[in-house]
């Protein structure tokens, strides 16, 4: 049994391709990985006999062998990021010289990437959508950019970038993330200034929702509560400045909006389970 950073990703290649609707869109088979990323919609995508809606930021993972058919209308062609590669094998990769067979011929392929069970790797969705993961959109289009783009050192860049992706994308599909887009907003400005002292009031007006739904909401999304949450954020960026910064520990304090070095000594010491000042001389403690 294979765990899924035991794969030796090679990306036999990248391109940008328009679908039509046009006939080589038909039921095939092909003998590599692939993914396909769509920036458009709405479509839909046959795999195994099973049709799936493409939609903005879709992302499709195909496996070897595996039956599939892009239904498109010709009215609306839809645009795709697409990467064929191997996932276990760098010595003799199958993706350089991929191959297709389209329906009614036989699916018989002379040669076909190589698999092995992976239970991590089964896990992952035929059909994803990257649109509340703006961060895994992004570094699939600078991966494909850079496939086309590289000079020097491709190969060996864009195996452990695409290693990497895998790896973020397991991640995310196992990790619970927050989705809507209200809260995800609130969560990059929060993130982005957790000194800032800001009543709850203000986070509810800033997302446009009532104070009760709002607190549901950002449970739901989260996991912690609004306070929890903010004071998670304090924390961190207090180890950030005790580790990185010559700052005293009543500067931080000041900085981080405590009245006095007391209740923020306390409140670290509960999070983090030592006093600022050890945390300061021991580094390797850490959350």
């Amino acid at each position: 049994m294979k765990k899924l950073n035991e794969i030796t990703p090679h990306v036999g290649d990248s391109m940008y391709y328009l679908y039509d609707g046009s006939s080589n869109e038909k039921l095939r088979v092909c003998s590599v990985y692939a993914f396909h990323l769509f920036t458009d919609g709405p479509g839909e995508m046959e795999i195994n006999g099973k049709r799936y809606p493409i939609d903005n930021r879709t992302l499709i993972f195909l496996r070897p062998a595996e039956p599939h058919a892009f239904h498109i209308s010709p009215k609306h062609p839809l645009s795709s990021y697409n990467l064929y590669f191997d996932l276990w094998d760098r010595t003799n990769p199958v993706s350089v010289n991929r191959t297709f067979i389209s329906a009614p011929e036989a699916f018989e392929l002379s040669t076909v990437a190589s698999t092995f069970t992976c239970e991590e790797l089964d896990s992952l969705p035929r059909v994803f959508s990257l649109q509340p993961y703006p961060e895994l959109y992004d570094s699939f289009l600078m991966l494909a950019k850079l496939f086309n783009d590289s000079k020097y050192y491709r190969t060996e860049m864009i195996n452990n970038l695409l290693y990497a992706w895998f790896l973020h994308w397991y991640n995310t599909v196992h990790t619970h993330q927050p989705t809507d887009y209200r809260i995800v907003r609130l969560l990059a400005h929060l993130n982005a200034q957790p000194e800032q002292r800001e009543p709850v009031e203000a986070w509810w007006k800033f997302c446009g929702l009532k104070r009760t739904y709002f607190h549901a909401l950002f449970l739901r999304e989260t996991g912690l509560t609004p306070k929890a949450y903010h004071h998670k954020l304090l924390m961190r960026r207090a180890s950030h400045l005790l580790q990185e910064s010559e700052l005293s520990i009543t500067a931080i304090a000041e900085r981080l909006g405590y009245p006095s070095i007391h209740p923020f000594t306390r409140h670290f010491s509960s999070f983090y389970g030592v006093s600022p000042k050890h945390y300061r001389l021991q580094p390797q403690a850490r959350e």
